[in-house]
């Protein structure tokens, strides 16, 4: 349960994001109530727990701010203008799997077992049938910009790479990255925003602005990351990951009563494809391949 409602948050980002930006926020409205609210929330788990420097370094400390900090909010919020939740819910977190083992091999020389392979030949092969299909069929006529909000949802999936090889690297704890991103970003980004925008925010309604400050700066920054380190803590890391399967599928549902987007055929292919491949490439057992430890702790 915790791990279905930490991706339920996950997926309702992509669509209530994009109800903003199609309606009176944009992408860079998005990333200063996001991190206003969680930089200001996160600030004392940073000063209790510092800068992580010795472990980072200061590329490190940019890589991770910018890998989840304002230049990946603005990029996949901006993709949300021109193309559908359920691209975003695909294409982003779907992907991003994909883009680490590629890093990981890379940069890093990690091995990957046949099952991951297998798992990443998946998201590669949906992510392909998804971006392919609406670049060759120009049939509707914002099936350009919908590529390009594609391009913005991959490029959005390897700054969150970026920033989870890092992390790992550096064995820094979930909600420890979490404070640094958020505040980081409160330092670095609101003084930008307020120069370029002043006091936009102040005239919109204050429903609309509580409503998407609550949302984006602790729903999806904090409580969510507090359910998902919950799963993990009660399944294991690979279960708990195993859960990132559900947000491909989540978005293109919440998208259609609360966006009226329905999926086309190919688009349900491409999200079975990748949710398939996220799921294997976690390294979640398989069906009668359950660790003993984890049997008996199910019956006991």
């Amino acid at each position: 349960m915790f791990g279905v409602a930490a991706a339920s948050i996950w997926a309702s980002w992509s669509v209530l994001t994009r109800l903003a930006v199609t309606t009176g926020l944009d992408a860079w409205d998005i990333a200063a109530l996001r991190f206003g609210v969680a930089g200001l929330l996160l600030s004392p788990v940073l000063v209790r727990r510092g800068l992580a420097r010795d472990r980072l370094g200061w590329l490190g400390l940019v890589v991770i701010i910018a890998g989840l900090g304002p230049p990946y909010v603005l990029v996949a919020a901006g993709g949300l203008h021109f193309a559908p939740a359920s691209d975003q819910g695909a294409l982003n977190p779907g992907c991003m799997p994909l883009f680490v083992a590629l890093i990981a091999a890379i940069f890093l020389g990690e091995k990957l077992s046949r099952a991951r392979k297998s798992g990443l030949s998946l998201i590669l092969a949906g992510a392909l049938i998804i971006v392919g299909w609406h670049t060759a069929a120009r049939s509707a006529g914002w099936s350009a910009s919908r590529s390009f909000g594609d391009m913005l949802f991959l490029f959005a999936a390897f700054l969150s790479a970026c920033f989870t090889v890092v992390m790992r690297q550096a064995k820094l704890n979930p909600l420890h990255a979490a404070a640094l991103v958020s505040t980081g970003s409160l330092v670095s980004y609101l003084p930008i925003y307020l120069a370029l925008h002043g006091t936009r925010l102040a005239k919109l309604p204050i429903t609309e602005i509580t409503v998407h400050a609550i949302f984006q700066g602790v729903l999806v920054t904090i409580v969510s990351l507090l359910l998902y380190g919950r799963a993990v803590e009660i399944l294991g890391a690979s279960g708990g990951a195993a859960f990132g399967a559900l947000v491909p599928a989540l978005s293109a549902l919440f998208a259609i009563p609360l966006l009226g987007e329905w999926p086309h055929a190919t688009d349900w292919l491409g999200i079975v494809l990748i949710s398939a491949g996220v799921y294997l490439a976690s390294g979640a057992p398989l069906p009668g391949h359950y660790p003993i430890q984890w049997a008996c702790r199910t019956r006991y």
